[in-house]
């Protein structure tokens, strides 16, 4: 089936590939560790060097685009240095989504503040952890490799709608999302 889906939604597939492929070779590069940098990345996706927030969106997709995620920590990477940063929640930020609907089934359509996208499926899964101090919803959607991008309010909200409820007698009513064949849990309600 999976291959019915890929040959259904091949127009997506091939801009999330578009996506990736425009990347550098992050996974090649295998530096020493240089140290840390005064660079953080806040919980809504925006960079900051030096407490002063960087305003340029080249610069941050620039430096999104040499991020790596080893052992949760976060570092930016070139062929002969390493950097660790700070991520407050995730790296990368969703700010859009779209759903596109072909012969019955359903393919989600993410992009992230640097222009990444992200067709969420099993390589790309969507998943909502509960923030430990306030019991909040926090939806994340991996991107590549072991990075993650934090799905904003208003495009959790947004998925929120298109998602079903299934009830189960013993745990409740669920809402799940379906995309590429695969279903996401959204949470209990």
């Amino acid at each position: 089936m999976s291959s019915s889906l890929d040959s259904l939604f091949a127009d997506l597939l091939a801009s999330q590939q578009q996506s990736a492929s425009s990347l550098p070779p992050v996974h090649l590069w295998h530096p020493e560790f240089s140290g840390d940098i005064d660079i953080r990345v806040d919980r809504e996706g925006r960079w900051f060097h030096e407490g002063g927030e960087i305003k340029r969106p080249a610069l941050v997709k620039l430096f999104a685009s040499i991020l790596l995620c080893e052992e949760g920590s976060y570092f930016l990477v070139t062929p002969v240095e390493k950097w660790r940063i700070q991520v407050e929640v995730a790296p990368l930020f969703v700010v859009g989504a779209t759903r596109e609907q072909r012969d019955g089934k359903q393919a989600i359509v993410l992009t992230t503040r640097t222009e990444n996208v992200v067709v969420v499926d099993a390589q790309h899964p969507l998943r909502v952890e509960l923030m430990p101090d306030s019991g909040q919803p926090l939806p994340l959607v991996t991107v590549r490799d072991n990075l993650t991008a934090l799905i904003s309010r208003n495009v959790f909200y947004q998925l929120v709608e298109w998602a079903a409820e299934e009830s189960d007698i013993i745990e409740g009513a669920e809402l799940s999302l379906s995309s590429m064949g695969q279903r996401f849990s959204l949470g209990r309600v």
